[in-house]
């Protein structure tokens, strides 16, 4: 799409772009053109999501079919443009034009890309986030932070020793106002010597914690990877290694969360993706199926301290009827509402169901939500859901007691249809029969 000038960006399944390690999003923005006036064999994009980072400009093509995406780095980036203000300005599009050297090793070239905004969007909250991203120089931080960290200590610790007032210096008095102001200044120092300290220590842990969530981010796409192709050859003490590291995984973080400050009017479609992206792991763990208020709790601690709300969730959710990904929102008739892999299948469930009700002691006493629940490895709530699926399809048949509410499996599937008053004789009511008779 781009030639030899722009580099292919790699985009999740859902369309969301894959980020770089301690690369952050900054600012998205929708309907956005990119090309260069001067350069015509630059590439023409149209109407795109550009979405800023800390490391790069990434340029997707809206659609729901095969998104595409390229980017540019930040780290290519030689000038920015001021913003012209005009009368004429207020009545076009805004533009925004950045100086870069692009293209492949030997042929590249100084381009100077412009960028046409024609969605609803803040161009000077964009420029101004742009210029801050360009300035921090993020993609720089793993070579400087060896020389920040001993710097920040050096600096601390001569500005301790340069104090006046040694160890073994005689301290006079507190007399008059005098004494009263030197007595508060040594107060003042004291409480910024403990807040520099706790500060510093603060902030090693903060990218202490930064490497952690990278390295975990690394380790789950290579686990979400190695699902989709199936190795051979596996043994039971792998698999059992592979499913704890997914959950601790789950509960390490999301490198990027997408927040409002960061989408603005793209804050739902954007949190719709990554949510779809996040549910992966989740429904592979609980076999296909998650109860809404689950992937709440599990997405939520991933977030960390950018928190949604149960709203921000549902219509998240509602919106995946719009892309092409691979889970969707299902409601049961009881209103329960859970997130279920399209790859889902109630057959398979239904089968699992029917093998467990035909078991001896199921048909003596049925089972209950609390049975199913334990059999199918989920929550006694989506349990009877399935329960109640299942009787739908007339698989089971209920039975409300005062011990409690159960299922049985219905023999009246086993009638011949032809003569109503003859049961088959290799059915599961000939095993009732031995099973009934067995407990008297």
């Amino acid at each position: 799409m781009a030639g030899n000038w722009l580099p292919a960006a790699q985009l999740t399944g859902s369309g969301r772009p894959v980020l770089q390690p301690g690369e952050v999003e900054c600012s998205l923005l929708s309907s956005v053109d990119l090309f260069s006036e001067e350069t015509p064999s630059f590439p023409n994009l149209k109407a795109g999501l550009v979405i800023l980072t800390t490391h790069r400009l990434i340029w997707v093509q809206e659609s729901t079919t095969s998104p595409t995406a390229i980017f540019i780095p930040l780290s290519a980036i030689t000038h920015i443009f001021s913003l012209k203000k005009s009368i004429k300005s207020m009545f076009a599009s805004p533009r925004f034009r950045f100086q870069a050297s692009l293209g492949e090793k030997g042929t590249k070239g100084v381009v100077v890309i412009t960028l046409i905004l024609r969605g609803k969007s803040d161009i000077d909250s964009f420029v101004e986030k742009f210029w801050e991203a360009w300035r921090k120089k993020a993609w720089e931080d793993g070579m400087k932070s060896g020389s920040e960290a001993s710097g920040s200590v050096l600096g601390l610790g001569s500005g301790h020793g340069s104090g006046g007032d040694g160890g073994l210096a005689v301290r006079m008095p507190v007399v008059g106002v005098a004494g009263i102001l030197r007595k508060e200044q040594e107060m003042w120092e004291n409480t910024d010597k403990s807040l520099q300290e706790a500060f510093q220590d603060l902030n090693a842990l903060m990218n202490k914690a930064k490497e952690m969530v990278i390295l975990a981010e690394r380790m789950r796409s290579k686990l979400l990877s190695g699902s989709t192709s199936q190795a051979t050859g596996t043994n039971d003490e792998e698999i059992g290694t592979k499913e704890e590291m997914q959950e601790l995984l789950l509960s390490v973080g999301i490198v990027s969360p997408v927040t409002k400050e960061s989408a603005g009017a793209l804050y739902h479609q954007q949190l719709s993706r990554q949510l779809a992206d996040f549910a992966k792991i989740p429904l592979e763990r609980a076999g296909g199926m998650i109860n809404l208020i689950d992937i709440y709790c599990l997405f939520n601690r991933a977030r960390g301290t950018e928190l949604i709300s149960p709203d921000d969730l549902l219509r998240a959710c509602s919106l995946w009827e719009k892309f092409d990904v691979p889970v969707m929102l299902r409601t049961f008739d009881s209103g329960v509402m859970v997130i279920q892999s399209k790859s889902h299948s109630d057959v398979e469930v239904f089968t699992r169901i029917r093998s467990m009700v035909t078991t001896p002691d199921a048909l003596r006493s049925g089972v209950t939500a609390s049975d199913a629940a334990m059999t199918l490895g989920i929550a006694p709530a989506m349990a009877k859901e399935h329960l109640l699926a299942a009787e739908g399809k007339g698989l089971l048949c209920r039975d409300v007691s005062p011990d409690g509410f159960c299922f049985f499996v219905n023999l009246l599937q086993e009638v011949d249809a032809d003569d109503i008053f003859f049961m088959k004789d290799d059915g599961i009511y000939q095993t009732w029969i031995k099973v009934i008779s067995a407990t008297r």
